[in-house]
């Protein structure tokens, strides 16, 4: 499953951000450090369903929308030289490991320091926290390379693949592989053999850029003001999620009904609001107006499509019927790497599906494609194979 991890320093809001997308049970208070060990959820990309434009009913799917299940992590708050140890910055740094993709909150009210302790409203600049977060990952990865290229240089014996090839299993640990290495130096044109520390810096923040995408979220814009959110970079999403939460929550109520990710939502007609639920939900329509929805759901599908530039691709055995083998219409919703092919598909349905890959089918067409087609996005192919 894809992972992607709320990074940020402490009290910008990424607790309530990882409630609303997971409604998990976690702690949200206004102090410095609430998340002290990760929390680990499933948060949900949306897309079409494609059973809409089959005219066929799927039961996978809520009012023409699919919701495909990612990994999502909320770690601890990072705060300047945590790659230091400071504050709990080993642990922030080490929950991202696994990390496919990056969400980063910032407190777009600036009503927050650099370490998340309160402060008068606007009075922090959260351009400096979208800097210091890649700052501090660059130099987190840096200091893993220092520690060890002497090493790995003179067992390379003066060879560049093969010191790459060792400083990525050096590497191995943060999912940085000899390809984003190469990637990385190709962009920098740093000499390993001769790098310095700023070199090791510069290669570092290559890596990072690489490795670790990132979506930035000015959360809390519902809190800021025209102003405060015109200095922002216009892509960074706007963002409330408070108000997402208070939304799902509304909806688990009973009181309204709204799919995460609509820029709008309606009241349930036989829901008996009280004026308190009125002038609150009142606040949030004004707000999603605003940003056209809460955020929170495009940042989700932004890191997943754009960031890492995946498809959504449905495997079926039987493609007159768009079935399973027990008749349960598009079943199943993979996302994949941009570029697979039937037989990647086959391998991600089941290893031994790929082992035993004969064919594949396009669903629509009902035409045999060859095992090097590259799938597009929404694609139905039935894949045919020795294994059962």
């Amino acid at each position: 499953m894809i992972t992607l991890a709320l990074a940020g320093k402490p009290n910008c809001g990424k607790s309530t951000f990882f409630k609303a997308a997971t409604l998990a049970d976690v702690e949200i208070a206004n102090y410095p450090f609430t998340t002290i060990d990760a929390n680990h959820g499933v948060a949900y990309v949306r897309v079409p369903c494609p059973c809409g434009s089959l005219h066929l009913k799927c039961n996978n799917c809520k009012d023409g929308s699919r919701f495909i299940g990612v990994g999502l992590v909320d770690v601890a708050g990072l705060v300047p030289d945590a790659h230091k140890g400071k504050g709990l910055g080993n642990q922030f740094l080490d929950h991202l490991r696994s990390a496919d993709a990056i969400i980063q909150i910032v407190d777009a009210s600036g009503s927050t320091d650099a370490e998340g302790n309160p402060v008068d409203t606007g009075s922090h600049d959260p351009m400096e926290d979208v800097r210091f977060l890649k700052y501090e990952m660059a130099m987190w990865v840096a200091g893993i390379i220092e520690k060890h290229l002497p090493r790995l240089i003179r067992s390379s014996q003066g060879k560049e693949t093969a010191l790459i090839d060792h400083l990525a299993e050096a590497l191995a640990g943060l999912s940085i592989s000899a390809e984003d290495i190469r990637s990385a130096l190709d962009s920098t044109n740093v000499d390993l053999f001769k790098a310095d520390t700023d070199a090791i810096c510069k290669l570092s923040d290559a890596l990072i850029e690489v490795n670790k995408p990132m979506v930035t979220v000015a959360n809390k814009s519902d809190m800021a003001t025209d102003e405060q959110l015109q200095k922002l970079p216009a892509e960074m999403i706007r963002a409330t999620a408070a108000g997402e939460l208070a939304l799902r929550n509304a909806v688990s109520a009973g009181i309204i009904r709204y799919l995460p990710g609509d820029s709008d939502f309606n009241e349930d007609s036989e829901a008996c609001l009280t004026p308190q639920q009125q002038r609150g939900l009142s606040m949030i329509r004004s707000v999603m107006k605003r940003f056209n929805g809460t955020g929170i759901q495009q940042s989700i599908n932004q890191a997943v499509f754009s960031l890492l530039d995946l498809i959504v691709v449905y495997p079926v055995e039987d493609e007159t019927h768009f079935s399973d083998g027990k008749g349960r219409i598009l079943p199943d919703a993979y996302l994949m790497k941009k570029g697979s092919n039937p037989r990647d598909l086959a391998y991600q349905v089941h290893t031994e599906i790929g082992k035993g890959f004969l064919y594949a089918v396009d669903a629509r067409t009902k035409m045999r494609v060859k095992d090097t087609l590259e799938l597009k996005n929404g694609d139905i192919i039935r894949i045919v194979s020795t294994a059962k």
